[in-house]
């Protein structure tokens, strides 16, 4: 009995051919997604500049709900890493890495709560509200800062415990505020109330058991429809120390809670460069901001 065909013999020249083509278009697939890469050198004549929307990144980042970043026209906002300060004692360390946030405009970062009020309807509508919840991060202008950075010794290879981002340094006032909402439902229409402004001193990541969470520190607390006046400044910074007492940590993500965590090794390190991990919560943002 012959050989058994299953099919037409393969041109041997036509499947190097397609060897070749797959080849080529397989070095022409997209890398994986990421985010911006930072550049530092810590010197603060040479500091490189980095876009603030790229210093910033780790908001969508560490954000349970989708987030559009807004950024005004002719918007000139930088971040820079101004210097590094790093001791230890052989088992523990602590870093310094002071920052400046440059040029002019306003960047800021919206929550959507679309979907927390989709998971949480029946208790909404069961009439227990959600307080407090963050709905935007805004950064107006200029300032100065510092990232802190504590953590471990093992074997020479260091643990981050804990970062700060402090947004208040040398006097300044900080140029950071969020607001923040409460959901709550009344004649079964689910929508927001209570929005309050507040000025952000630190932003504090931790590295504990449990869910991840942001601590948020105030400098200054009022209603978003408060008048501007000094009045409203003085009563804002009271009730501010007073809600530092009571304002629980928010949950944030676990890979930006991890990314943050990152971000400080790399600096308490003393790499000249950290890239983020893509963010899949990030919206494409419009040119003036809301």
């Amino acid at each position: 009995m012959g050989a058994m065909s299953f099919g037409p013999r393969v041109n041997r020249k036509w499947l190097l051919a397609a060897w070749g083509c797959w080849w080529l278009l397989a070095g022409r697939l997209p890398a994986a997604l990421t985010g911006p890469t930072l550049h530092f050198d810590y010197r603060s004549r040479t500091a490189p500049e980095n876009p603030l929307n790229d210093f910033m990144y780790f908001i969508p980042l560490i954000s349970p709900d989708t987030v559009a970043v807004h950024t005004n026209a002719g918007n000139t906002q930088q971040a820079r890493i101004l210097s590094r300060h790093c001791v230890t004692n052989g088992a523990e360390f602590r870093a310094v890495c002071e920052f400046a946030l440059t040029g002019a405009g306003l960047q800021r970062s919206v929550f959507d709560h679309t979907g927390k009020i989709q998971r949480r309807r029946q208790e909404l509508l069961a009439g227990h509200p959600l307080t407090h919840q963050l709905t935007a991060i805004q950064v107006a202008g200029a300032g100065r800062g510092s990232v802190e950075i504590a953590g471990w010794l093992t074997n020479g290879e260091p643990t981050v415990t804990e970062v700060r981002l402090r947004f208040n340094a040398q006097g300044q006032a900080s140029p950071v505020s969020i607001r923040l909402e409460d959901l709550a439902s009344h004649n079964g229409v689910i929508g927001p109330e209570n929005e309050l402004v507040a000025r952000v001193k630190a932003l504090t990541f931790r590295r504990q058991t449990g869910p991840p969470q942001m601590e948020v520190t105030l400098d200054s607390l009022k209603s978003a429809t408060a008048a501007d006046s000094l009045w409203q400044h003085w009563m804002g910074s009271l009730k501010g120390m007073a809600v530092n007492l009571f304002l629980p940590p928010l949950t944030v993500t676990a890979e930006g809670h991890a990314a943050m965590l990152a971000f400080g090794q790399a600096l308490a390190m003393g790499q000249t460069t950290y890239r983020f991990p893509f963010a899949t919560r990030l919206q494409a943002g419009a040119a003036d901001p809301p």
